[in-house]
Order: structure tokens, then C-alpha cells, then sequence
């Protein structure tokens, strides 16, 4: 099936150039600006917008959150800990009506360390599901509690063989999520696990949610960071220091905006949003974490602006869970239309907001099939209602959602 989209203002990834017409063939992206093929399906998108599918950078998912993401125009997730490694998604890759994804497994901490306090005491993840009880130890999931340069260095060659694509490393004592006093990797563990990583040749990610975590991270050489601190404002040297290392930064402040007790319920009471979440999902968007009222909200749009201005690449990133009562503010899909408004209101361009959404982080995880529209690439798109490019919240106006050529159904928002 060859599909042409016609008369549409396109953002490629980057910018917004002069042609109007993308022809898709299949899974894949044949032309830009070319002249529709005969027999091809017409899509009329005059008035409208095509974007790449977006991604949210820093997730914990599901099918079922994967399908709902994917409504919301979200073609990839990339989870921060959980279960969806290389064996374990073949069905999910082949899944036109689910969002694509890329896993870190889980991530290396000390044992009693953040997220341990989340979960039960005796709290061990078994195989994955369909994997046969009868798996090889080095194949089996285990949760990677390291307390010693030694055992971190020895779970990365255990990560990478059971399939994630990066590395997480959480650098977290409890004292934003109102658990002081949580174990911590020491600052040598941390080095001799990224390190061992990038022998690996893996990309290094840290969950870091103060100034203190994020400056161990950076010294240790880290790739990426999964969160934005939010103790304190930033400081120059700080910000330099990120610079300076070449890391990005997931800043997930609509996660730092639930920590501080900001609920999602003026987002939920779009009826663009509303009319594609249930009501759990509406319940949990207008609730909140709540665990660090202490924080300033306005501290942290400053900070992302100041690491934009400082050339750090910033990636859209959520850290969506499941509809939980302690998971609140957050809803998949909805929460990345969100972020994209935090970060323009932090400063960034509308144009510069959706390249954090869509050829930023696809550059930064090596996922070069995706993220832009450019021809031979995976088809991947979302076509919206309005302009973007310079109303953000335009993102919201779905008319038409792509996952690999293939056309959502029911995608499009009440509008």
C-alpha cells in the first residue's frame, strides 16, 4: 500500500522545509516533496502538520501502555527499568497498534536502594514472561544490587546478554522521594560500572535526582541523565560541568512537577486528552506524587533552560509508570504532550521542543531509522491539526497516527 500525504507543512525532525508531500510505501518513508505515485491513497492534510512520531525518553511500560501512547502520536518508548529487553518484545516490534520500545533492564543499585523501597521487601523479578523457568542463570533477569566496584563490573557482561539495549545506574540516597537515608552506589562502584560499560560499548544512563547525584554521574563519565535535579537551583558550574561532559539530560519535569505536588488535572480537563484516557487514567493524571513539596518548579525551568543555552542536548521524558496512587500526575502519551509544553515554557522554541521529542533522542539512543522524515526511513509519523512549530499545544489536535506505514485507527483527538 502506497500512501501520499499531501499539502502538509512538515517538520522533518530539524526544521520545517518548503516541500509538502510524503509519499510512504509500506513501512517506509519513499520521498519527500515528490509527486504522488498513481493509485496511491490521497491524505489531504492542508491545514495540518506532520511531525515524526514522537518518543518519551524515560519510561516504565507496558502493552497496554504502549498502545495507549501510540494514540497520543508516541511511536517509541524507552524504558528506564523494566522488562522489555531484546527477548522479550519480538511481539511487540511486529505490533502496528503499540508503540515501539527499548529497555535498560533493570538498573544496578545497592541492595535496599532506590526503587527497592517502591516494591516488597522480598521483591525479585523472575524470568520474563514466555522465557522457560529452565534458562541458563546468564539469561535469566536478576535484579543487578551492587555494593562494590567488583559486582558492578560483573553484572554489565549479565545486562548485555540478556538483551538491554543501555545501561541504568541509580544514584539516589531517597531524599527527594521522601525516603532519606536509602543506600547509594559509591562513587567507585559508579565509575567501575560505567566505565566496564563503555568497554562494552553501551550507553550509560543515570538516575540522579540532586545536584550531588548528577555531579557523581558526570564524574564518572556518564552517557545520559534520566532526570533533572531538583533540590536546589542550578549553578554554573554545574551546568558547565554537564556541558562540558557531552551528556543529556531527560529533564521529566512533569515528574518534578508531581514531586513537588503540581497535579496533571488542568491537562486532564482537555477534552483533546480526556476523550483518550479512562478514568484511572484520568484519576491518576489529576492526582500527584507529592513527596518533595519542598522543591521549585521554576527553579527547574530555569535550570533546562540554562543546560539548552549551554548546548546540552535535552530529551523529552516523562518517567510514566502505571495508574497507581503513588505514580500520579503522569499519564502515557498525554504526559509527553505535556512535557513539551514545560519546555517551552522553560524557554526552548516550539521547533526546539519537538526536536528534544523526535531527532534528539532518536541521535542520542542510535536509533538512526527514526526521528525525522527523511526518505528511507521508518514511517513513523504523526500528523496534527494547526502549526507546532509555533503553538505547542497543537501537538495535542491528532489527526492521523503511523506506526511503520501503518495507520492507526481511532487516533484522532475530539478537537
Amino acid at each position: 500500500m502506497t500512501t501520499a500525504i499531501l499539502n502538509a507543512r512538515i517538520f522533518d525532525g530539524h526544521d520545517v522545509p518548503d516541500s509538502t508531500t510524503v509519499i510512504i510505501d509500506g513501512p517506509t518513508i519513499t520521498a519527500v516533496g515528490a509527486r504522488p505515485p498513481a493509485g496511491a491513497e490521497i491524505v489531504d492534510a492542508a491545514g495540518a502538520t506532520l511531525l515524526p512520531g514522537l518518543f518519551d525518553a524515560h519510561v516504565h511500560t507496558s502493552k497496554p501502555s504502549l498502545a495507549l501512547a501510540l494514540r497520543f502520536g508516541v511511536t517509541t518508548h524507552l524504558e528506564m527499568q523494566g522488562t522489555n529487553t531484546r527477548p522479550n518484545r519480538g511481539d511487540i516490534e511486529e505490533d502496528d497498534t503499540l508503540a515501539d520500545v527499548r529497555s535498560s533492564g533493570f538498573g544496578i543499585t545497592p541492595p535496599g536502594g532506590h526503587p527497592s523501597e517502591l516494591f516488597p521487601a522480598d521483591f525479585r523479578p523472575g524470568p520474563p514472561p514466555g522465557a522457560s523457568r529452565g534458562a541458563a542463570p546468564e539469561q535469566a533477569p536478576v535484579m543487578p544490587f551492587s555494593t562494590t566496584p567488583e559486582e558492578a563490573v560483573a553484572f554489565i557482561p549479565k545486562l548485555v546478554a540478556t538483551g538491554s539495549d543501555y545501561i541504568k545506574f541509580m544514584v539516589d540516597d531517597g531524599s527527594v522521594e521522601g525516603h532519606p537515608g536509602l543506600p547509594m552506589l559509591d562513587q567507585a562502584t559508579l565509575d567501575a560500572g560505567v566505565a566496564e560499560a563503555k568497554r562494552h560499548g553501551m550507553l550509560t544512563v543515570a538516575h540522579a535526582l540532586t545536584i550531588e547525584a548528577t555531579r557523581m554521574s558526570i564524574e564518572a563519565g556518564i552517557g545520559g541523565l534520566a532526570h533533572l535535579f531538583m533540590d536546589r537551583p542550578h549553578t554554573a558550574e554545574i551546568v558547565g560541568q554537564i556541558a562540558a561532559s557531552g551528556a543529556f539530560v531527560v529533564p521529566c519535569v512533569v515528574l518534578n512537577a508531581s514531586m513537588m505536588g503540581i497535579t496533571g488535572a488542568e491537562l486532564a480537563a482537555d477534552s483533546r486528552v480526556s476523550s483518550r484516557l479512562d478514568q484511572p487514567w484520568l484519576e491518576t493524571l489529576r492526582s500527584s506524587f507529592d513527596h518533595y513539596p519542598q522543591g521549585d518548579l521554576d527553579d527547574v525551568l530555569v535550570s533546562v533552560k540554562a543546560l539548552h543555552d549551554a548546548g546540552v542536548d535535552i530529551l523529552v521524558g516523562t518517567d510514566a509508570s502505571v495508574p497507581l496512587p503513588f505514580l500520579g500526575g503522569l499519564a502515557h502519551g498525554a504526559s509527553v504532550h505535556h512535557e513539551l509544553q514545560y519546555l517551552v515554557r522553560a524557554g526552548l522554541s516550539p521547533i526546539e521542543a519537538l526536536r528534544a521529542a523526535t531527532s534528539t533522542p532518536a541521535r542520542r539512543f542510535g536509533l538512526t531509522d527514526r526521528g525525522r522524515i527523511a526518505e528511507g526511513l521508518r514511517a513513523d509519523l504523526l500528523l496534527v491539526g494547526g502549526d507546532p512549530t509555533t503553538t505547542i499545544s497543537d501537538t495535542l489536535n491528532t489527526l492521523a497516527v503511523w506506526r511503520r506505514g501503518a495507520r492507526l485507527a481511532d487516533a484522532a483527538a475530539s478537537l
